[in-house]
């Protein structure tokens, strides 16, 4: 066990989910549902397969030998991750980098707390004594962050006049953001449900020979099946309807840059499989560290491009207050933990 390792892995991959959207700055001339789906076909298929060939002896035999069970669980919770994920890159165009990714990264995470012992019966978990107790604040005071950073997106939306929000981001749309983040941000922690309901698989893949920082990569690729359904139904469903197939016989650079947004995007939570083996016992805070970190870079990141350039002091103290809020959440679920 090494939780600074572990944890600073998964801070990379909060990283990697912050600024995996960039690449899509370069596309030109491609229509949203076209270069999503080579998004989604090198992200949620072709490299965690590759990486999981590569890690894991006896890859397809692991995946085999599961119940359905736990198959089905993989695939179902990744399916309702991508319908979130379907979304995320609407709440990026309406929101930018900055805003988008703090709203949903936070819903994200807080519901990634909440809902799993309430969908498995265990509700009553969530007070069951002073730590339990202690967690459940984290996500009240994740909440709070999520309502300050609103509240700066929305005063940033009254200061700035139409020509400078969309000169910070081109389809600024705080409504419609808000409104996708929301759904986005709660349908994407399926993500870290399916992520932990694969034990059998990474059993499986530490007796067929899968080192530890490597034995949650089938569990990686059995969820992420379940978010391309999705994702690739929604993307030929948009092609056949805006007759946009014709996207895919142009040979430009979107295709590189697409499918590099999408390796970027899988890293995220390949980290987050690599370094809970690290965490030891406090593995569980692991999607918390992905979540928080994608925030506190992507916030960064926001700044850097210029999104919040322009805004009056109101409006960044609510932003540097609700970034600090939710940056103490994290570290209040860390302290539960030795209570």
């Amino acid at each position: 066990m090494n939780m600074t390792a572990g944890t600073l892995i998964c801070a990379l991959g909060g990283f990697a989910g912050a600024v995996f959207a960039l690449p899509f700055r370069g596309i030109k001339g491609w229509r949203y549902e076209s270069y999503w789906f080579v998004y989604a076909l090198a992200g949620l298929i072709a490299f965690p397969l590759c990486l999981a060939l590569a890690t894991c002896p006896g890859l397809f035999g692991v995946i085999g030998g599961a119940d359905a069970k736990t198959l089905s669980m993989c695939i179902g919770f990744g399916a309702l991750w991508g319908l979130g994920g379907l979304t995320w890159g609407l709440m990026i165009r309406y929101l930018g980098i900055g805003l988008g990714l703090a709203i949903g990264c936070g819903l994200c995470s807080a519901t990634g707390t909440l809902i799993p012992p309430i969908v498995t019966g265990h509700a009553g978990d969530l007070v069951k004594d002073k730590a339990a107790i202690v967690t459940l604040a984290s996500v009240v005071v994740s909440l709070a962050g999520i309502v300050l950073v609103g509240l700066a997106g929305k005063l940033k939306e009254g200061e700035l006049d139409e020509e400078a929000k969309k000169k910070a981001v081109a389809e600024f749309d705080f409504k419609k953001g808000m409104i996708v983040a929301i759904f986005s941000g709660i349908a994407s922690a399926g993500m870290n449900f399916g992520l932990q309901s694969g034990a059998a698989l990474q059993e499986a893949a530490a007796k067929a020979g899968a080192g530890p920082a490597w034995v949650g990569m089938p569990v990686l690729v059995v969820v992420l099946w379940g978010g391309f359904i999705v994702n690739a139904a929604w993307c030929l469903w948009q092609n056949a309807k805006n007759k946009s197939f014709g996207d895919y016989s142009k040979i430009d650079a979107a295709w590189i840059f697409a499918a590099l947004a999408g390796i970027v995007w899988a890293c995220q939570f390949a980290c987050q499989k690599i370094g809970e083996p690290a965490m030891g016992d406090m593995s569980y805070i692991s999607f918390a560290v992905v979540m928080g970190s994608c925030v506190l870079f992507s916030s960064l990141l926001g700044v850097f491009l210029g999104e919040w350039k322009g805004t009056g002091g109101k409006t960044r103290f609510a932003l540097v207050a609700g970034l600090l809020v939710l940056a103490s959440s994290i570290g209040i679920a860390v302290v539960a933990k030795s209570i």
